[in-house]
């Protein structure tokens, strides 16, 4: 996906910038939901506006952080055994 060179922000919602880092090959995958997570708990995320009812951010800022970003696994603690 070509990106603007010129002009001001390319501001998108959560939703539009989880559906562009896939699309991009930013990130295998991810949802609106973990971006929003990742927003609200990550105090390296870009800056978020407000626009309405819905939360934006700039891609051209947005696209550098989650291709640097180390991802996670979270442990599953449903096949652990229980200790004894």
């Amino acid at each position: 996906m070509t990106e603007p060179t010129e002009g001001g922000p390319d501001m998108v919602s959560f939703r539009e910038l989880a559906r562009r880092l896939v699309a991009d090959g930013v990130v295998k995958g991810i949802t609106h939901q973990r971006v929003s997570t990742l927003a609200r708990t990550d105090p390296a995320f870009p800056p978020v506006m407000q626009i309405g009812r819905v939360k934006a951010v700039d891609y051209r800022v947005a696209k550098p952080y989650f291709a640097t970003r180390k991802s996670r696994q979270g442990r599953r603690t449903d096949l652990e055994r229980p200790a004894e």
